[in-house]
C-alpha cells in the first residue's frame, strides 16, 4: 500500500466515523461510496437517521453498484455541471431524494462520493426550513467529508424530538429551531432568542461552544438545570474557502479538478439539545421495580426452599418406603421451580436461560435420589437458551420430571448409566431431550394411558404452558424422552 493509498484509507475512516450523527442531523440515509473504477463504486459506509424513518432496514455496506445502477453516484467521478443538486429517484417503489456530495482527497481528487437520501415529505419539510440552517447542514456534510468533523464517532444519538440551533464565529445565534425555542421556554427564555449572544444564557451553553471552537472536535456533556436533565452536543462547522466552489465547477467543466487545492475556514458551532428528563425518571422507576420484583422472587424461593425442608424432615419420620419416594419426588418439584425464582431473583430480567436451571436440576438430582450404590453419570449438551420466566419455570418441571423418571425406571435393576440431557436451539422452537441407557420402555407401553404421575405432569406442561409436544419411545439400550416447544408467548402469557 502505498502513501496515497493510506491516506485515502484514512480519510474515508473519519469520514465513517462521522456518518451516524451526520445521517441524524441531514435527516436521511447515508451510502458513502469508494470509486474503485470509471464504472464500479463500493459501498464502505452507511447510516440510519433516528431523527426520521430510515429508507433501508438491510446494510450495504461492502456491496458494489455500475455507473448503470446509480448514475448519480458517479456523476461527481465524470465531472458533471452540477452533480451536487438533489435529484428525485425511486427505492422499492417509492419516490425519494438523493443528493450526492463528492468526497475529494488532499490534492483534490474525487475518489468517493456520498449519497443522501430521504423520502419527499422529509425533503420538503427541510427545504422550507431557514435557508441559514439549509447552508448550516450543507456546510456539516462538507466538514465531514473532508475529515474535519472529529470526535463525532462517540456522541449519543440526535432523534426526532430534539433541538438544534447555529452560533456562528461572533458567538451570535443564527438560527433556532421550533423544538429548541420550546426548551429554552422552559428555562424562562420567552424571547426571540436569534440575534442575541450565546453568552447571554445563563446556561452552560457558552462554555460549550468555546469548548469546540477550542479544540476543533466535537463535543458533549451533561447538565442539570432547574430540575430539568440536558444533554447538549457541539458541532464544529467549516465551510470552502470563498471562491472555492465555483472554481471546482469550473474546473470540472476544463478538466482541472485534479489540480485544484482545497481550503475550509471555521464559519460556527451547530449545537443540539435533548430533553432527557423524563427518560431518566422512568429508568430510575424501572429500576425500583425491577428490585421490588426481585426482591419478591428472593422471598419465594426462600419460602420454596422452607417447604423442601419440611418435607425433608417429614420423609425422615416415615417409615414406608414408598412415602420417603413420594415426599422425595414431591420435594424435587419445589426445588426445581425454586431454581427459577432464584436466577430471577438475581438476574432482575424477565428471561431465564434454561441450560443453568438444567445444571442446578441436574446437581438436585445428585444429591438426592442418588445413593452410594447407583453410579449413574448425568451429562448435559447444548447452547444457552434464554426464555420467558413462565416457560422456564415448566422446563424447569419437564426436565426434573424425566430426569427423575429415568433415574427411578430406566435403572431400578441396574447400578451404572448414562443419562444426557440434551438442548437445541432451532431459532423459534426449542429441543429438549432425556436419554438414557437404561432398561427401556415395557414392551405394551402407552403414553397416554400410563399411571405415572411424572409423565401425566410432563404432558400437562408441554401441551398447556408450553404449547409442544412430547414423545417418550424406546431405542437400542435405553429410552429417549422428546419435547419441542416454541419460544413464542400468547398474548395471553404477556400479562
Amino acid at each position: 500500500m502505498d502513501d496515497q493509498d493510506l491516506a485515502h484509507d484514512q480519510l474515508f475512516a473519519k469520514i465513517i466515523a462521522a456518518l451516524p450523527i451526520l445521517a441524524d442531523v441531514s435527516r436521511g440515509d447515508l451510502l458513502l461510496f469508494r470509486y474503485l473504477d470509471a464504472e464500479h463504486a463500493l459501498v464502505v459506509g452507511q447510516a440510519q437517521p433516528h431523527s426520521i424513518l430510515p429508507l433501508y432496514s438491510e446494510s450495504l455496506v461492502g456491496k458494489t453498484f455500475t455507473a448503470s445502477e446509480l448514475p448519480a453516484v458517479f456523476a461527481p467521478r465524470r465531472r458533471r455541471l452540477w452533480p451536487e443538486l438533489p435529484r428525485p429517484a425511486m427505492l422499492n417503489g417509492a419516490p425519494i431524494v438523493r443528493q450526492v456530495r463528492t468526497v475529494r482527497d488532499a490534492q483534490g481528487r474525487v475518489i468517493g462520493a456520498l449519497s443522501v437520501e430521504t423520502n419527499v415529505l422529509a425533503f420538503e419539510r427541510h427545504r422550507r426550513r431557514s435557508r441559514v440552517f439549509q447552508r448550516a447542514v450543507d456546510q456539516l456534510q462538507w466538514t465531514a467529508l473532508a475529515g474535519e468533523l472529529c470526535d463525532a464517532s462517540g456522541l449519543s444519538v440526535f432523534g426526532e424530538h430534539d433541538g438544534i440551533y447555529l452560533v456562528d464565529m461572533q458567538r451570535r445565534i443564527q438560527y433556532v429551531s421550533g423544538i429548541a425555542s420550546n426548551f429554552f421556554r422552559r428555562l424562562g427564555y420567552m424571547e426571540d432568542l436569534v440575534g442575541q449572544r450565546v453568552g447571554s444564557l445563563a446556561t452552560g451553553d457558552a462554555q460549550l461552544v468555546e469548548r469546540a471552537l477550542a479544540s476543533e472536535t466535537c463535543v458533549e456533556e451533561e447538565s442539570e438545570e432547574q430540575g430539568l436533565i440536558w444533554i447538549r452536543k457541539a458541532l464544529p462547522v467549516r465551510a470552502r474557502m470563498p471562491g472555492d466552489t465555483a472554481l471546482r465547477r469550473l474546473g470540472s467543466v476544463l478538466g482541472l479538478g485534479a489540480r485544484l487545492s482545497t481550503g475550509s475556514y471555521p464559519v460556527g458551532v451547530l449545537v443540539t439539545i435533548h430533553d432527557d428528563t423524563e427518560a431518566r425518571r422512568q429508568a430510575q422507576e424501572l429500576k425500583v421495580k425491577l428490585a421490588l420484583i426481585q426482591e419478591v422472587h428472593h422471598r419465594v424461593k426462600n419460602n420454596l426452599q422452607t417447604i423442601a425442608s419440611l418435607l425433608r424432615l417429614q420423609s425422615r419420620r416415615v417409615e414406608s418406603a414408598e412415602a420417603q419416594a413420594l415426599l422425595q419426588e414431591a420435594t424435587n418439584r419445589i426445588l426445581s421451580i425454586a431454581v427459577v425464582h432464584e436466577y430471577l431473583s438475581q438476574a432482575g430480567g424477565t428471561t431465564i436461560n434454561i441450560r443453568d436451571v438444567a445444571r442446578r436440576i441436574i446437581a438436585q438430582m445428585r444429591d438426592s435420589l442418588m445413593g452410594p450404590e447407583k453410579q449413574i453419570r448425568f451429562e448435559l449438551q447444548g447452547p444457552n437458551i434464554y426464555l420467558p420466566a413462565r416457560h422456564a419455570t415448566a422446563c424447569a418441571l419437564v426436565m426434573n420430571e424425566l430426569l427423575q423418571n429415568a433415574v427411578e425406571h430406566g435403572y431400578r435393576h441396574r447400578d451404572r448409566g448414562n443419562i444426557v440431557l440434551a438442548l437445541e436451539d432451532e431459532g423459534e422452537r426449542v429441543h429438549l431431550s432425556v436419554r438414557d441407557d437404561g432398561d427401556g420402555l415395557p414392551p405394551d407401553f402407552d403414553l397416554a394411558a400410563s399411571p405415572s404421575l411424572g409423565l401425566r405432569i410432563v404432558r400437562a406442561l408441554v401441551s398447556d404452558d408450553l404449547h409442544g409436544q412430547l414423545a417418550l419411545t424406546s431405542q437400542e439400550g435405553g429410552t429417549l424422552a422428546a419435547v419441542s416447544f416454541t419460544k413464542q408467548m400468547d398474548d395471553s402469557e404477556r400479562i
